[in-house]
């Protein structure tokens, strides 16, 4: 069994879990099962040097799709699960601009990302979903058309075969959708919300992120208000976009 099948093995053991995982690795504990699925590994040509740049780099990825995209330069949208009319405009407006120049970079939840999908789908880009449960589990229900929409692009997930959905995986999964792209856009977020987990890996990476303003005292928009306040850039303007993050385009 080569060092790939050892981590993929602790992967299944564990369920994706990174400290169990590491235990096994310091341990050298005796490998099991290999999870019928395709993935790669932290040791595999194929992985991102930008994972690797991560505090807690993830030792296996799942995936479906085309692992060609993680090759070409992209950018990575979130924000609310439940965006208002203003949200759902400039999410549509920003990946319609951006898709056919980067990859679109998104979680596969409901809101926004599923908008960052859907646009970068009808205009005819590529576009990649991180998501927190098994590639089995197709969460949320909602979303199950866009699952199948995407084979053609890609799909990845930390998480072997028949992990369920756990609240602790959705913070967790965010460091890889801020690694990934070359700039975090965020297009509409209250304060307390998962997307400023995406937005602290991205200042932790250096990576640039940009912020949609939103009107004053607005509930919705109240985080990425916060954001520009504290250096976060403010993208005010769609000329902005031809140089997010000095990326090469595809």
């Amino acid at each position: 069994m080569n060092r790939q099948e050892i981590l993929a093995s602790y992967s299944l053991k564990y369920e994706g879990d990174w400290t169990r995982i590491a235990e096994a690795v310091r341990n050298h504990e005796k490998p099991g099962s290999v999870p019928q699925a395709s993935y790669f590994t932290i040791y595999d040509e194929i992985y991102p040097q930008t994972l690797k740049e991560l505090r807690f780099p993830p030792w296996v990825i799942y995936y479906q799709g085309d692992t060609s995209l993680l090759k070409k330069d992209g950018i990575t949208v979130v924000g609310s699960r439940n965006p208002d009319d203003y949200g759902i405009q400039v999410t549509r407006d920003i990946t319609t601009r951006l898709c056919l120049d980067y990859v679109m970079i998104s979680g596969l939840a409901k809101g926004v990302d599923a908008l960052v999908h859907h646009t970068a789908i009808r205009c005819g880009g590529k576009t990649i979903g991180v998501i927190g449960s098994s590639l089995s589990v197709q969460y949320p229900k909602e979303n199950r058309d866009l699952y199948r929409a995407m084979r053609d692009h890609l799909i990845l997930s930390e998480y072997p075969p028949d992990t369920g959905v756990r609240k602790k995986h959705f913070p967790w999964r965010n460091r890889i959708l801020a690694a990934l792209g070359k700039a975090v856009i965020v297009t509409q977020a209250a304060c307390k919300s998962g997307t400023m987990h995406t937005v602290n890996e991205a200042i932790n990476l250096s990576k640039d992120v940009y912020c949609v303003p939103h009107p004053f005292m607005s509930e919705a928009g109240e985080g990425c208000n916060k954001l520009i306040s504290q250096g976060a850039m403010i993208l005010y303007d769609f000329a902005q976009l031809e140089d997010l993050g000095s990326c090469q385009r595809i």
